[in-house]
């Protein structure tokens, strides 16, 4: 056993920068020689030290390359100072291949163009930094696609597909990314810059024949080929998923002496990719889905072989414990129930010329099966929203595996092993076997089509002999999944985690070969040295490891979710790198700057760092962490969106509670903080209020001082709050008893959509009340860090409601953000009053009221189109069902664009320093949107400060929900 190998010490090969000579030069040097940006900084170092594994490096600095003539004056001047180099893309590779002691580049930022599609030849040319979804966008214009995708493919780079040899459902279409690359533009270490592809022998003698450092290469190939032939044909296992060791099948005759292929895979370990010609596919133009439902997921491993008979373009299995697991963590539980009955389930897709032409393929495949001995449970699908519900179920592995309510954290490290097709069930059988001997628990899932196996194993990576008890166990199963003639690595590579294990799959004839190729392309050893050939050990470098020992802190939030441990909380972000698409709502501030900082990863990255101390080391007065979080918007789509619902909003507020603790917060926070006390103020002189924040030089000196953007015009107040109106209406006396929450915004700014609340409650034969008194839920507060005086304000609250509270009475509220307070915030900061669980159950927003079941409500219809925009904290914490159910009974023609974050956040888009990226986020989508949108078209949005962005930028005036719905009723 391998117990006695383990070194739980510090490592001697961990070498730092400074092993690397004068740093500080190379970093002079690059900055003043290329036109990208040069990061050599604590902070972006700390950024850029772990990926989506278990393993951390901190980097010797950052680049971010500009251009193709960057990338190579960087790698010059690297080999110049014997600096080792590492390109990187999405950075969320599983196996450590993306974190290294190097210069990094990362290639996303700017290098991420589709630099052509070709329809009739089928090809596209990309750079490396271009994301999955930007290609097969482009190639879906022209009926085209690009076949491999896996489940980061929002977010994820074609240059990491390439390095990883990345696959995903529809690789049974057409194959792994090995099987689509045409020819690479490549670089190596020491400077050399070539194309290579396949190779005709008329080609290669053609080069052969060239002096120089290319055809040098060349020779060494044909040599290393000729030498391996019989090895490389013996050992490679003829699968569809081989992703272990490098590609020395390409350089085969019957393989055309492919050199791009022979690459793919190699993980930055030997080249640096320039661009990709890549191999597109016809995109088929309809496809349907086919579930079907097995006594267990081995009983639906056994009979993937009779599934794929029918040619299916996916074929995903996952079992009964994936399932149970997404009931616990509350994951799309509405679309478990879709699922035909069974314990273990088969996704089976089909493509087609059209619905008609794939559904007949799939009753073909469900009239064979029914036939079969002890046939499955089979459900076709015919709704595409209903598929593509069905998807996220299989999607939702990582989520709901990671971080599952009393259990153990689960981690990668034997998370996509292969087998051919036809020992899947005796693989799953014998792999579940090991995870009992060694009392591990884990979900099982993947691409059955093509024999991968996914899952997340609860490892102890934080003492001795749990880190050398998970060494073994990866030993053992490298021995498992070899003798059924399987691959160690079925989609992720090789990188750090199962480097070790090769000589297990492919023996030391072929390990020789592997380190005689790498040493072809990199005899200095400096691209990426580490990983796949003479690597690190798996438990060297662990994220987590023995020395892992945050220091306890102490906290306003309790995280009850996290057991009450931030530290621990922390751990929730794995790498995958969701917050880095471009839809939804998660995360706005990446979307406009495109900066790792300014993702969640990032900011979770820092904040892990923080605790740490050994890269970054101001604890929690650090200024590289409050650069990243102060651009954050808290617009919690990260804890709606992130698989593992990091919720950074609340860890910014967390954050800057303890940065600004001792010491004066900016006049922002002041004047946008205590927003509710200056407004209650203003109420008494509203009009010499609004003099003074609009009249010259009063306005420009106010917005000076506040440091509010020049471009922005301050809200002004209303000539009467909402409560001195009330105060004053004939309320009726009758009827069930509500109160509406008078939020500040809707109290002193926007008082007609109180009014018409009050209009639409009675009509629902409510009786509405509001508080006898000044209160204010305190949302501003959690933007700047005012943590103690947000608690203060809610247990004002919970002391001037109590009456109401213990009656149960419904608490309306017309704020999407304020109404998140009571649900969010409140019971995280009160995790132990009963008074404060029921406070959070009875804050509803008015659709949710209108549509219980004991309301009477109905409303005229009122036909016109709608363009709805839905705040932040509506989407991410609240939810739009209830919404949408009510603006469909208004028969409203109702279009709801993909519009994330209006950029307006709160007080975040009037700040001076914020002003730029609230108004990309604001551009990206909404407000293109509103400009293009007729003037009879409604513009519906609840945020206060959603409909100010759209106010403030476009002329046009967006409605409240309870506005559109007095307007039915006046009609």
């Amino acid at each position: 056993m391998l117990r006695s190998l383990v070194d739980t010490r510090p490592s001697a090969r961990r070498a730092g920068a400074a092993s690397y000579g004068d740093m500080k030069k190379l970093e002079t040097e690059l900055a003043r020689s290329i036109e990208g940006e040069v990061r050599f900084d604590a902070g972006s170092r700390a950024l850029y030290a772990t990926d989506a594994s278990n393993y951390r490096q901190v980097p010797i600095g950052v680049v971010i390359p500009r251009t193709v003539e960057d990338v190579v004056t960087t790698v010059r001047l690297c080999w110049q100072y014997g600096a080792p180099v590492l390109s990187r893309g999405g950075g969320t590779s599983l196996c450590g291949q993306c974190c290294n002691v190097a210069v990094v580049m990362d290639f996303s930022k700017y290098l991420n163009k589709v630099i052509e599609i070709d329809r009739d030849a089928k090809t596209a040319r990309v750079q490396p930094g271009c994301v999955l979804d930007d290609l097969r966008d482009a190639a879906g214009k022209v009926g085209l696609t690009f076949a491999p995708d896996p489940a980061t493919h929002t977010h994820n780079t074609l240059g990491g597909m390439i390095g990883n040899n990345s696959c995903g459902p529809h690789s049974v279409m057409g194959g792994e990314t090995v099987h689509n690359v045409i020819e690479l533009d490549i670089l190596t270490y020491d400077g050399e810059r070539m194309t290579v592809g396949e190779t005709s022998d008329s080609l290669l003698h053609e080069i052969l024949a060239q002096p120089g450092r290319r055809g040098d290469i060349y020779d060494q190939l044909q040599k290393l080929r000729d030498r391996y032939t019989d090895e490389i044909r013996r050992r490679f296992p003829q699968i569809p998923r081989r992703v272990s060791g490098y590609n020395l099948e390409a350089l085969l005759p019957e393989h055309g002496f492919n050199v791009a292929r022979a690459l793919v895979g190699s993980e930055s370990t030997c080249v640096v990719i320039l661009e990709a010609k890549l191999r597109l596919l016809d995109k088929p133009a309809a496809s349907s889905l086919v579930v079907l439902g097995y006594k267990d997921v081995y009983e639906a491993g056994d009979h993937v072989p009779e599934v794929m008979k029918h040619k299916p373009i996916a074929l995903e299995g996952m079992d009964d414990r994936l399932i149970g697991d997404m009931k616990a963590v509350h994951l799309h539980p509405e679309n478990v129930e879709l699922l035909p009955k069974g314990g273990g389930w088969l996704l089976v897709e089909f493509g087609g010329n059209s619905k008609e032409d794939s559904d007949d393929k799939a009753r073909a495949m469900m009239d064979a099966l029914s036939k079969v001995e002890n046939p499955p449970s089979m459900k076709l699908y015919d709704d595409p929203p209903v598929e593509k519900n069905i998807w996220k179920v299989r999607e939702s592995g990582l989520g709901a595996t990671a971080h599952v309510p009393n259990q153990k954290l689960t981690w990668e490290g034997w998370e996509d092993s292969s087998v051919p097709p036809e020992n899947l069930g005796k693989y799953l059988r014998a792999l579940r076997a090991l995870f009992e001997k060694y009392g591990y628990m884990c979900d099982l899932y993947g691409h059955f089509g093509q024999g991968c196996v996914h899952t997340r194993i609860d490892f102890d990576l934080e003492t001795a002999p749990g880190i050398a008890k998970f060494r073994d166990f990866l030993h053992e199963a490298a021995h498992l999944v070899t003798s059924l003639h399987g691959s160690i690595s079925g989609e992720h590579g090789d990188g750090q985690s199962k480097a070790e294990l090769l000589p297990i799959m492919f023996g030391d004839e072929l390990m020789q070969a592997f380190r005689e190729f790498k040493r072809i392309w990199d005899p200095q050893g400096k691209m990426n040295p580490g990983k796949v050939i003479d690597a690190y050990r798996a438990d060297e470098n662990l994220r987590i490891g023995t020395e892992y020992d945050p220091p306890p802190v102490k906290v306003h939030f309790h995280y009850p979710d996290d057991n009450g441990n931030f530290p621990r909380a922390l751990l929730r972000c794995v790498g995958v790198g969701e917050c880095r698409k471009k839809s939804g709502t998660m995360c706005p501030s990446y979307m406009a700057t495109g900066e790792e900082m300014h993702a969640t990863r990032g900011r979770a990255r820092l904040l892990f760092e923080m605790l740490q101390g050994s890269a970054i080391h101001g604890g929690w007065k650090e200024p590289a962490v409050h650069e990243a979080l102060d651009l954050c918007l808290s617009c919690k789509g990260c804890k709606g969106e992130c698989p593992v619902n990091v919720d950074m909003a609340t860890w910014k507020a967390e954050f800057m509670a303890h940065y600004y603790d001792g010491k004066m917060r900016p006049p922002a926070a002041y004047a946008f903080g205590l927003i509710d006390r200056w407004a209650k103020l203003a109420s008494h002189m509203p009009s010499a209020a609004n003099f003074l924040t609009h009249a010259r030089p009063f306005s420009t000196l106010a917005k000076k001082i506040v440091g509010i953007a020049p471009q922005r015009e301050i809200t002004r107040f209303a000539a009467q709050p909402f409560t001195h109106w009330f105060r004053s209406h004939e309320r009726r006396a009758d009827g069930r008893k509500v109160i509406l929450w008078p939020d500040t915004f809707n109290n002193y700014f926007h008082p007609d959509v109180a009014i018409a609340a009050v209009e639409v409650l009675e009509h629902a034969g409510c009786r509405v009340e509001i508080p006898r008194m000044h209160l204010c839920c305190g949302r501003p507060l959690y933007e700047f860090g005012m943590l103690e005086r947000a608690k203060a304000y809610l247990q004002r609250i919970m002391d001037a409601l109590a009456d109401d509270i213990h009656g149960s009475t419904p608490i309306i509220g017309l704020e999407p953000a304020c109404v998140s307070v009571f649900r969010d915030e409140l019971p995280n900061l009160f995790p132990y009053s009963e008074q404060a669980m029921r406070l959070s159950g009875q804050v509803q927003l008015l659709s949710e009221f209108l549509e219980r079941d004991d309301i009477d409500f109905s409303v005229p219809a009122l036909q016109r189109k709608a363009v709805v925009h839905a705040h932040c904290h509506h989407k991410s914490i609240l939810h739009t069902d209830a919404e949408m159910s009510v603006l469909q009974k208004l028969k409203l023609d109702v279009h709801m664009p993909d519009s994330g974050c209006c950029g307006m956040a709160g007080s975040y888009g009037f700040v001076k320093e914020k002003y730029d990226v609230s108004m990309a986020c604001g551009e990206r989508v909404l407000l293109p949107t509103v400009r293009a949108a007729a003037q009879d078209t409604l513009l519906i949005a609840d945020g206060f400060s959603c409909r100010e962005q759209i106010a403030q930028t476009t002329g046009r005036e967006a409605l409240h929900l309870a506005q559109v719905l007095r307007m039915a009723l006046h009609q």
